[in-house]
């Protein structure tokens, strides 16, 4: 039996299911059937890394185009709400707004949001998500109050090599110590808590 067969390279993207299809195979046997085949390939981990990507640069935008940065609105957070800044982080949602993570003298977190714009305070509440990360949360605390480089100084340190739109606790892979993990728009930086030392990532070298 006879049959031809087409193959036809889709120019277009097209998303389907969460994939994206790269062929259309047409076959066509003698009775005049015909059959086609969509082969659809999926690669959610390519689409996720390019929404972080997106999310990196409307951060990295924001933080460049506002008068607060990092270490203004962790300063902001602390004096509203005393207590350890934990984190800070730029927020992609639209409206950009700097969030603090402080950890009081009672052990309660708060999510301290700061303008980006005017360095206010326009929000706080108590933390009460219940995630089940005790364990981690005691080391951060830990961490915390045996640091003598505070997320201020971090930020700081790491503005000289980019602007910085984050600022959280991490493992540091190679001396498995906690670390200051500090997002640029040149690039991520690890702070040493005791030292204040900065190193760039691994990944970067």
């Amino acid at each position: 039996m006879k049959r031809n067969i087409v193959i036809a390279a889709l120019t277009a993207t097209a998303l389907i299911g969460g994939g994206t299809a790269t062929a259309l195979a047409v076959s066509s046997d003698d009775d005049g059937s015909t059959r086609a085949d969509v082969r659809v390939a999926a690669d959610r981990a390519a689409d996720d890394d390019d929404r972080d990507d997106r999310d990196d640069r409307d951060e990295t935008a924001v933080a460049a185009k506002g008068d607060v940065t990092a270490a203004d609105a962790i300063a902001a957070a602390l004096r509203h709400t005393p207590g350890t800044a934990a984190s800070v982080d730029l927020e992609d949602d639209g409206a950009g707004a700097w969030d603090v993570e402080v950890i009081k003298g009672d052990g309660t977190e708060w999510n301290v949001t700061v303008s980006p714009d005017t360095g206010k305070v326009v929000g706080a509440h108590k933390d009460n998500d219940d995630d089940g990360d005790d364990a981690e949360d005691r080391a951060e605390v830990a961490a915390l109050k045996g640091a003598k480089t505070d997320a201020r100084e971090a930020a700081l340190a790491a503005a000289t090599k980019g602007t910085v739109t984050e600022v959280s606790l991490d493992d540091d892979d190679d001396s498995r110590a906690v670390v200051w993990n500090v997002d640029t728009a040149k690039g991520d930086w690890k702070v040493d808590l005791g030292t204040g030392k900065i190193t760039a990532e691994r990944d970067q070298d």
